[in-house]
């Protein structure tokens, strides 16, 4: 069963492009903004990949 997560504002285009290279994970564009599609387990992953490259850019960016 597929399901969906919707991402937040501020994830670019090379995050979503690594998490499709490590996640079996699909992109899919809707009136509310985009969304990942996949499994439940697929999902979590990716999540939390891009959870952690989003605060890792955030402690990047307040060192500067």
């Amino acid at each position: 069963m597929d399901y969906e997560l919707r991402l937040p504002n501020g994830v670019g285009e090379v995050m979503l492009a690594r998490a499709f290279e490590k996640f079996d994970v699909e992109l899919k564009q809707s009136e509310y903004g985009p969304s990942l599609i996949g499994s439940k387990e697929e999902l979590e992953k990716a999540q939390k990949f891009i959870y952690d490259e989003m605060e890792k850019r955030l402690n990047e960016l307040e060192e500067k």
